[in-house]
């Protein structure tokens, strides 16, 4: 039985797989599996993944169903007692395998473990991610999670592990949600058990840009229930002003492209003292306004420049 199992949902990334994979290679840690489910992908992803000819890796072949069900069977196929997500076109450093099996040794009763990471917004530019009340050299148990979930998130998928045995008893990622099905699971997880994060840096985020968001687009989304977390909400106000953002964030858009039964369901639940001056004034502007604003900021991002609204 490995310690890791690296699972990693492959669909149509036949030119970042080899580089992704080569990084689990040079591992300073090195007992792990690597399953890999090919979720139907039509270019030569799967062609790039066979000609490793590893032992060390394990591919299974599924017609095209979401990440979401791609990570699940990974998970049911694992034999590690710890998971270890990484997306086809993210990259660890050397010592991440290392930073989280002694996240483990050290504090072993946590939910979930996380190492730091970075975010590749462009081809030259970086996002450093920072926690609320954590500082950078901080490394143990977050003493509040969602209060310092914000304004990036601890818990990203491809930086983090989870004990098998934790996901095989809250469940795994939701099939049907088509956005945020991680940010579901990690708080279900997050509500139950402590949360660990390393002070080091071992792992890039390859942040794709969309600039196709489109009023079809947001109105077919399938996101979370947050019914599920209410009473919880009532019992942590970390917690609430955590979700709350999340509720204000898909108001928002679904306001931008015209759809205000939507925008109404989710900012109904919002506290009002969550809501920030900034969102009043964006809610007081024409969407069409909004859209374009919209689009200029995702061009910015892609050039380097980077906001937030939420906070």
């Amino acid at each position: 039985m490995a310690f890791f199992s690296v699972v990693i949902p492959l669909y149509n990334k036949a030119d970042h797989i080899e580089n992704t994979i080569k990084s689990i290679f040079d591992q300073t840690f090195i007992d792990y599996e690597i399953i890999i489910i090919n979720d139907g992908s039509t270019d030569a992803s799967e062609a790039t993944v066979r000609r490793f000819n590893d032992n060390r890796i394990q591919i299974f072949n599924q017609k095209n169903q979401g990440a979401s069900v791609a990570r699940n069977l990974g998970i049911e196929k694992s034999s590690g007692r710890f998971i270890a997500f990484l997306d086809a076109d993210d990259y660890w450093f050397p010592n991440h395998l290392e930073e989280l099996h002694k996240l483990i040794v050290d504090f072993p009763n946590c939910g979930l473990y996380c190492s730091r990471h970075k975010i590749r917004i462009s081809k030259k530019h970086f996002q450093i991610p920072h926690y609320d009340g954590i500082e950078k050299s901080f490394r143990g148990i977050v003493p509040d999670y969602f209060f310092s979930n914000k304004p990036f998130r601890i818990t990203w998928t491809s930086s983090l592990a989870v004990s098998k045995e934790i996901l095989e008893n809250i469940g795994e990622f939701t099939p049907a949600i088509t956005n945020g099905q991680d940010l579901e699971l990690w708080t279900k997880i997050g509500i139950r058990f402590p949360v660990a994060i390393t002070n080091k840096t071992t792992a890039v985020y390859d942040y794709d840009v969309d600039n196709s968001l489109t009023k079809q687009k947001i109105n077919s989304r399938i996101l979370m229930d947050f019914e599920q977390f209410k009473i919880f909400e009532k019992e942590n106000p970390s917690l609430k002003k955590f979700l709350d953002i999340y509720r204000i964030e898909y108001a928002l858009h679904y306001y931008i492209f015209g759809n205000k039964t939507k925008m109404n369901l989710y900012f109904k639940d919002v506290d009002k003292e969550n809501i920030p001056f900034k969102i009043r004034i964006l809610l007081k502007t024409p969407p069409i306004f909004l859209q374009f604003s919209l689009k200029l900021k995702r061009k910015l991002k892609q050039h380097g420049i980077d906001f937030s609204i939420y906070n």
